[in-house]
């Protein structure tokens, strides 16, 4: 096949954790043809001289259910190299639910207007229909199967509403979900029995999905909670993907050579894996249990007192002159980050080989993380250029061949004749981000070119008009 352009003088990195190397890249399609050194005068040649070129970042944890429709232009994702994301973490996705109001944290994923799928293949419809500049790896989330299937979710299902939300849960499957989220560390989920999970995620078993979770407890009973998801993955005979791994809270600091330790040993046995970012601050809805055990505790939106957004919890409790319960009360619904992490459990943890990138944004914050923005430029600027924690080559491999090792991805993740030319061209020398918790809705410097299946997303600093993303298919599904 005639290419339709030559990325000239490259230096490759595959995704496959190899040493670079210089060669031309020709495109032809939505398809790499070719790898080498390429003389077509008359085609469209692209001087990649001194620039990486390397397979589309894989965002393996986001929470752009929603984000994909009503802005498919996906600049936050674009900007730092990112081509395809998985959605429907934590428990949460966008479908299959319909309602008027949501009960938080599905408010994460934004307004109500958009919980309007009454199934999971109606929402992949959607994003069919009107296609984003990147591609889709969706999960199906368990606390959504919960909210449309129980009035009061305060308690474990009944036999009844477990059949109910098994039933949505092979739906899910059937349309083309990879597997289940959970988030038993959310109200709606909190009260879910192991047995809950493992039999409302049965379909996973039968059609070869995989089970991602937000855990119980990050904090002081991490491990317990560790040992329930590896116990659901056992039962359900799928990988296990431990989502966002953190210790939080000063007295859990330097836990994370514990339980990394345990998942080495656990991947022994059965398969399993992580994602996590670069910063060590979290981000979700506005908790008290998570304000008192973080340093600072940053506003990212209040319903009930909106000038609290951008600052700090402390200042807006002394501003009100409430204690921390009233001022709660008096902001919620609302969200925030907390500066509760170890910055040497998170370069611990981000250099651990089971461990991808996932940026865990939510898009539709007033006053956003900077992980929405920066994750995976933040990566390239500070563990690799600045701390040296890890070579180019891992950080890439972390952010491409491993994620689409781990979601089964066909002809993606790596830099190879016959994949989808899925690519980022970077200067390693000035990748950086720009988003900071301070000013976090800032697009990242040194991300040259963005191509998602053979078209150009980002050129120039912004984003284009092309929506070539797709909803993957995954290749463990068996009937």
């Amino acid at each position: 096949m005639q290419p339709d352009l030559i990325l000239r003088n490259a230096t490759v990195i595959d995704g496959s954790g190899k040493s670079r190397y210089a060669a031309d890249v020709a495109i032809a399609g939505d398809r790499i043809a070719g790898i080498g050194r390429f003389e077509h005068p008359d085609l469209p040649v692209l001087d990649a001289r001194g620039q990486v070129l390397a397979p589309g970042f894989i965002d393996s944890h986001t929470h752009d259910d929603g984000y994909l429709l009503a802005h498919p232009d996906m600049t936050p994702k674009v900007s730092q190299g990112i081509t395809t994301v998985v959605t429907g973490n934590c428990g949460v996705s966008l479908a299959p639910l319909v309602r008027e109001q949501v009960p938080q944290p599905l408010d994460l994923l934004g307004p109500p207007s958009l919980f309007r799928f009454r199934s999971f293949a109606a929402w992949l419809d959607a994003l069919r229909a009107a296609p984003p500049a990147v591609n889709v790896i969706p999960l199906v989330g368990h606390t959504t199967l919960r909210v449309a299937a129980m009035a009061d979710t305060q308690r474990p299902a009944t036999a009844e509403e477990i059949a109910a939300m098994r039933d949505l849960m092979e739906e899910a499957m059937q349309a083309g979900a990879f597997g289940m989220s959970t988030g038993t560390f959310y109200p709606p989920a909190a009260h879910a029995p192991t047995q809950e999970i493992i039999d409302v995620g049965a379909p996973i078993r039968a059609r070869g999905g995989l089970y991602a979770t937000h855990l119980r407890d990050e904090a002081d009973h991490i491990v317990p909670a560790m040992q329930e998801a590896l116990d659901i993955g056992r039962a359900l005979d799928c990988l296990v993907v431990f989502s966002h791994h953190k210790l939080a809270g000063g007295k859990n600091h330097g836990r994370s050579a514990e339980t990394l330790a345990m998942i080495e040993r656990a991947s022994g046995m059965q398969p399993v894996c992580l994602d996590c970012h670069p910063y060590p601050a979290t981000s979700t809805m506005l908790r008290l249990d998570r304000v008192r055990i973080s340093r600072r505790a940053m506003i990212t939106w209040s319903k009930g007192y909106p000038q609290a957004k951008g600052r700090d919890f402390a200042d807006v409790m002394r501003e009100l002159g409430l204690g921390d319960e009233e001022t709660l009360q008096t902001l919620s619904p609302a969200g925030a980050i907390y500066f509760l992490l170890d910055e040497q459990d998170v370069r611990r943890i981000m250099a651990h080989p089971l461990a991808m990138v996932g940026s865990d944004g939510l898009p539709f914050d007033p006053h956003p993380h900077p992980r929405q923005w920066g994750t995976f430029t933040n990566v390239l600027r500070t563990l690799v250029r600045e701390q040296e924690v890890l070579s180019l080559e891992q950080a890439v491999h972390k952010m491409t061949g491993l994620a689409a090792r781990n979601y089964g991805l066909a002809e993606r993740g790596l830099l190879q004749p016959g994949y989808y030319a899925d690519l980022v061209l970077f200067d390693p020398d000035r990748v950086a981000d720009r988003a900071t918790f301070e000013d976090p809705i800032q697009i990242s410097q040194g991300i040259q070119g963005v191509w998602v299946n053979g078209r150009r997303v980002w050129q120039d600093g912004a984003a284009g008009t092309a929506r070539p993303g797709m909803v993957l298919t995954p290749t463990r599904t068996t009937e």
